[in-house]
This record gives C-alpha cells, sequence and structure tokens, in this order.
C-alpha cells in the first residue's frame, strides 16, 4: 500500500491540468477534475506503470546509465557497481517511496511530466530532451 505520492507535482490530466495529492485513509491518491466530478486514482497504480516505463527506459541504456550514475558519485568500484545494479533490477519496489521535494521540482523545471486519463492509466510521460553533449558534468548517455 502506497502511503505516499511518488510523483506528486509531476502528474497532469490530459487536460494539462495538475493532479493534486490527497490522501483516502493512508492511502495517496491523485486527485484529477472530470468536469466537476473529483477523481481519486490511487497513486500505486499511477507510480507503478511510471516504474515500469522508466525501468524498460533505463534497461535499454543500462550500461551507459550504470556508468554516469558511477561517474556521478564519484565512485569506480565494483561495490557501488554492484548497488546500482541492483536498484535497477528492484526499481518497481520503490513504489511509494517519496521522491525528495527538491528532486521532483528539478525534474518538473526540466520538463518531466507524467499525463493519466480519468481511470488512471498513463497515456504519456514527457521526458526532458537531453541536450546535445549531454547535461553539464554528466557528459552524454
Amino acid at each position: 500500500m502506497a502511503n505516499s505520492a511518488m510523483f506528486g507535482g509531476l502528474v497532469v490530466d490530459e487536460n494539462g491540468e495538475a493532479a493534486k495529492v490527497k490522501y483516502v485513509g493512508e492511502r495517496a491518491c491523485y486527485v484529477v477534475d472530470d468536469d466537476g466530478f473529483v477523481r481519486h486514482i490511487d497513486a500505486e497504480e499511477v507510480d507503478r506503470q511510471v516504474l515500469r516505463f522508466m525501468s524498460g527506459e533505463v534497461e535499454e541504456h543500462r550500461g551507459e546509465a550504470v556508468s554516469q550514475m558511477m561517474q556521478m558519485m564519484d565512485k569506480d568500484d565494483i561495490f557501488t557497481k554492484a548497488a546500482i545494479e541492483s536498484t535497477i533490477n528492484n526499481m518497481e519496489d520503490n513504489v511509494g517511496q517519496p521522491i525528495p521535494e527538491q528532486a521532483r521540482q528539478w525534474l518538473g523545471m526540466l520538463g518531466f511530466r507524467i499525463v493519466i486519463d480519468y481511470d488512471g492509466t498513463v497515456t504519456d510521460i514527457q521526458m526532458p530532451e537531453m541536450p546535445e553533449g549531454g547535461f553539464p558534468g554528466l557528459g552524454g548517455m
């Protein structure tokens, strides 16, 4: 059971309206306005769809992603590599773990958006485009 919305502030409905985060008991929900009808969509279901997508994207470029993460951490040892590999392998297990507010704001400023329909199906994930040559200090991915 997810007691936090991982991507709060980054989820919008198909009209581009931001989904608020509310709680039904202890369960986090993304709330969208369907022409006056307020829908509470289970955050865990949305977050799981997003993590599944991200996992697939990372898997496509796994070697480069691991290398870049190690470079960002300024680590080049087998233990760090194993920890990163484990994190990638178990990405979906992190559903409900809050992403720090500062990181979500940064993602939002870069243009990261998750579009959901009124049933909670992720219809689009808008990813920021990688600048030519990668982000400063990170190289290309």
